[in-house]
């Protein structure tokens, strides 16, 4: 029915109505009573006509009056209207016949089937998610009008804003139609610019960097964030807000965005005005105690901001949460620290007072946990650091909210505090929405380096809800196959105690090689928090291999590879140690990573292997330029016997640039065969920049210098080249591009400093990793 018939029929519903007050008007005038006599009625029988679905009894509960009563006018057209509120009903006429009040109704017709026609960018099960019309239910034209809203919605939220819905109703037997939605989808319309007013000190590259928008480029047909979102937008400015705050710009205010769509209709047009202001380092730094038993100097002992950093709050925030937990540590409950900023705008600076003082005395009653399907609640308990019966600090309330979100098991989760059975008393409710945590692939991979594999690949990161990451693959290329497993849980004995067991089988069967290799560990492990930015991991390794089809022929292989032909079983201990800056230090633009381990040969086979790797990044010249530095070593030691082969240490594109895999290190003079190094050491320089290019495509470019060697075999013979630290360099130029299928660093490399047996390669293509 369309709305012009409706509006008909609603407007003779009116008129019946009308009609029905003025013929009680007439009838108390030709009766000659006053009208508050006339109009009041008493109905001895009350017909209900016209109904077939609805019964009768259900219709004359909305009257509100029974027979015999005496009802006025309009007690009766208000019958009339609830009624015809019920949505039951296309038309509703109440008319008295003498002592019979008859009420005539028209059904709306039952909805027989529900479909969508023209819809090809968006299914029909995501359409029929958002309409809230059933089958076998009553067809209401207001609810028909509100899923059409819904689903142009869905397509405003695609971007597609021109798309039109028109429901359209079907006639069929036995008063039912079949509701039908003709959707025209019409074009894309994408973000064509997003522009910035008022920024100076960083630049339209950079905060475009920053926001979940993005301006359509060459992947528009695959990047869903280049369409406008209201509500997207609105996540922008804040956190475009959170960039400058974070980066000591105190004032910093979105005045307004203007949003505009282009005269054709088919883009849109984003413009942040913002307002920088001035930016703002930390001054004087002090704290204060009105908590009895509370010594400030402890507390300021354990402060990490000091003066002349930029100004940040979520720093502020961070100093805020080491001394709470400190006050908890000394026994001091409901402490609360209480920020006191005072501003110098003369120097820029702003003083901050962490003040220690007494938090109302609230505890936690209980946590109620909703939502959580297949994840177990201990699994989520285990992100609190409070249970039933401790003090209540929102604080950390609001951190293990962060933790639960950071699980990465939910696609939506909601941390609420409400009062409970009493006002000292709090209860934690958690709504969590459970989203996809494995995944099945088949595909494959190819590298310069191994060429083309197949792998099947099975990971569940929260394995039967239990929090726990399980993975095996299996890879099988024409030289080589790996498989491989790992376990892991994260909270074992209910503490922060992860326990992770690896293990792995691989064989290579390659015809150009100089032998074979058929090689399985097994590796259990344990680790643990040391420090805030420190983790130390302890394991047990078995390690077999089996060396194997080495060409007798010593002018064709190496005696030195001829001799560790065979079997060879090893038992080892180690540890590994972990100190991470990244997202807890001091500069947001800045961070440390360094590793460092030693593995223990015991048994048949005694050595000691260590490793370390240090990485500092940071971000200049406005953040466009990124600065990274890395140095990166190991040596392997044996108190009895030496290394084979397969112990030793080979650099190739992966470690040092620029090389083939096995390309540089100690060779056998006479077969030329690559040999290995128990040493090694790399430092490695680069720097990633903007091309100028739209930084919708994703592309930035990058130069490097790779400086290092690896060496020493353990064998003492006139034979081997290289032997002794014998220095290489290698410099390039990279093109990074953030493609939908992972970020992929294309390299084109430049010998510096190269030995004449050493194997260069001037072109590969790798994965890009984030520091």
């Amino acid at each position: 029915m369309n709305r012009i018939a409706q509006a008909a029929i609603w407007g003779a519903t009116r008129v019946r109505v009308g009609t029905l007050v003025a013929f009680m008007g007439a009838a108390s005038v030709m009766t000659g009573a006053s009208p508050a006599a006339a109009q009041n009625f008493s109905f001895s029988n009350v017909v209900v006509e016209g109904n077939q679905r609805i019964e009768t009894a259900t219709i004359l509960t909305y009257l509100g009056f029974g027979r015999g009563e005496a009802v006025s006018a309009g007690q009766v057209n208000d019958a009339a209207q609830a009624i015809r509120a019920t949505g039951l009903f296309e038309s509703v006429d109440v008319r008295p016949q003498g002592g019979t009040l008859v009420i005539e109704v028209v059904e709306f017709p039952t909805i027989n089937r529900i479909s969508f026609e023209g819809n090809a960018r968006v299914r029909d099960a995501e359409l029929a998610a958002v309409v809230r019309s059933e089958p076998r239910r009553v067809y209401s034209p207001t609810q028909a009008e509100a899923d059409t809203a819904a689903i142009t919605q869905v397509y405003a939220d695609q971007g597609r804003v021109n798309a039109t819905v028109a429901p359209r109703i079907i006639q069929r037997s036995d008063n039912r139609v079949d509701l039908i939605f003709e959707v025209f989808e019409g074009g894309l319309t994408e973000v064509e610019r997003i522009s910035f007013v008022g920024n100076r000190a960083y630049g339209e590259g950079r905060l475009r960097r920053v926001l979940e928008t993005k301006q359509a480029g060459l992947l528009r047909a695959i990047i869903g964030r280049d369409t406008f979102i209201a509500d997207r937008v609105a996540f922008d400015q804040q956190v475009l807000t959170d960039f400058y705050q974070s980066r000591g710009y105190v004032d910093f205010q979105v005045q307004n965005v203007d949003v505009a769509l282009t005269r054709e209709r088919d883009a849109y047009l984003i413009t942040f005005n913002v307002q920088e202001g001035q930016q703002f380092d930390f001054g004087n730094l002090s704290v204060t105690s009105e908590v009895v038993g509370a010594d400030p100097a402890i507390f300021e002992d354990a402060l990490r901001l000091r003066t002349g950093v930029t100004y940040s709050p979520a720093l502020i925030e961070q100093d805020i949460a080491r001394l709470e937990r400190l006050a908890l540590r000394q026994g001091l409950n409901f402490v609360r620290v209480d920020p006191r900023v005072t501003r110098n705008d003369r120097t820029l600076t702003l003083d901050v007072e962490f003040a220690l003082v007494n938090g109302p005395r609230i505890f936690v009653e209980r946590i109620d946990i909703e939502g959580n399907n297949t994840t177990l609640d201990r699994v989520i308990r285990s992100r609190f650091d409070v249970v039933e019966g401790d003090p209540f600090n929102p604080r950390q309330i609001r951190e293990s909210a962060e933790r639960i979100r950071a699980l990465g098991y939910f696609a939506n989760a909601n941390v609420d505090a409400r009062e409970g059975s009493s006002p000292d008393q709090v209860v934690i409710d958690v709504d969590v929405a459970e989203g996809p945590t494995g995944s099945l692939s088949f595909g494959g991979n190819f590298s310069t380096d191994n060429g083309f594999t197949l792998l099947a690949r099975f990971n569940q990161r929260n394995f039967l809800g239990r929090g726990q990451s399980l993975s095996f693959n299996i890879q099988a290329g024409a030289e080589s196959r790996d498989i491989g497993f790992a376990f892991t849980e994260p909270r074992l004995l209910g503490r922060d105690l992860s326990f992770g067991l690896d293990a792995s089988y691989k064989t290579t069967d390659n015809q150009n090689a100089q032998f074979d290799t058929e090689t399985g560990q097994f590796r259990p492990r344990i680790g643990f928090p040391v420090s805030e930015n420190g983790r130390l991991t302890l394991f047990y390794s078995y390690d077999y291999t089996d060396i194997k089809d080495v060409d007798p022929d010593p002018t064709v292989v190496s005696p030195f590879i001829q001799a560790d032909e065979g079997a060879v079983g090893t038992n080892a201990l180690g540890y590994s140690y972990s100190f991470d800056t990244r997202r807890t230090g001091l500069n947001p633009n800045a961070g440390v990573l360094f590793r460092f381990g030693q593995e223990f040969g015991i048994g048949d086979a005694t050595y000691i292997e260590t490793t370390a790797e240090l990485t500092a990044q940071t971000r200049v010249l406005n953040e466009e330029v990124v600065l990274r530095a890395t140095l990166e070593g190991g040596y392997l030691s044996y108190q009895d016997g030496n290394s084979r082969i397969t112990d030793r240490y080979f650099l190739g594109s992966s470690t040092m640039r620029g090389f083939e895999p096995s390309g540089i290190g100690p060779r056998d003079i006479n077969t030329g065969d690559a040999l290995g190094g128990n040493a090694f050491a790399v430092a490695r320089l680069e720097a990633e920049f903007p091309l100028g290019l739209p930084e919708e495509y994703g592309i930035s470019g990058g130069v490097f210098l790779d400086y290092g060697s690896v060496w020493e075999t353990g064998i003492d013979s006139t034979d081997i080249e290289y032997n002794d630290f014998t220095p290489r360099a290698i410099a390039g130029v990279s093109i990074f591009w953030d493609t939908p299928i992972g970020p992929l660093r294309f390299n084109w490399t430049e010998p510096l400093d190269v030995q004449p047996n050493d194997n260069t390669k001037q072109f590969d293509v790798t994965i890009s990793t984030d520091f």
